[in-house]
């Protein structure tokens, strides 16, 4: 099995320097992190090895998606962030949906940002898509860069 097996992802160039990039994707997750008219909740983010990551999603129409609970397992700073549900804070097993790979790269002029998500099986990925990975997180993406270039603009 190759590690892209069983992979989503989405990718946009930044026209944002990385350290911009990486201010918005730390700072300011409550608002790109999930497709409007969605919003996010930043519960925590301790970007620390082991450190915990939650939020919590709410839909226009009362929905709401309880603490998605998880931790990090790799801060590169301004390079990249993976995340796992696969244990919540303490290292509690939970039964696992993905593993995040956040990524940012410098390309020309600006920041190459990309966000994965790596599932066990076919079948969780294929029950990812029917979520809706496609559009969401494609706009989620679309999101970022708006921010990411509006920051850059005032910075």
């Amino acid at each position: 099995m190759s590690a892209a097996e069983f992979e989503l992802s989405v990718t946009c160039h930044v026209a944002a320097p990385r350290e911009i990039a990486w201010k918005v994707w730390t700072d300011l997750k409550d608002q790109w992190f999930c497709p409007k008219p969605w919003r996010a909740e930043v519960i925590e983010e301790d970007l620390r090895p082991g450190g915990r990551s939650a939020v919590r999603m709410f839909g226009p129409n009362g929905e709401d998606t309880g603490p998605m609970e998880g931790i990090v397992l790799e801060v590169v700073p301004q390079e990249k962030v993976v995340t796992t549900d696969a244990y919540a804070s303490g290292w509690i097993p939970q039964t696992p949906f993905m593993t995040a790979i956040w990524s940012f790269a410098d390309e020309g002029e600006g920041t190459r940002f990309t966000a994965t998500a790596r599932h066990w099986d076919a079948e969780t990925m294929t029950k990812h898509e029917q979520m809706g990975f496609h559009p969401g997180w494609d706009q989620m993406a679309e999101q970022f860069k708006a921010l990411c270039e509006t920051s850059a603009g005032m910075a």
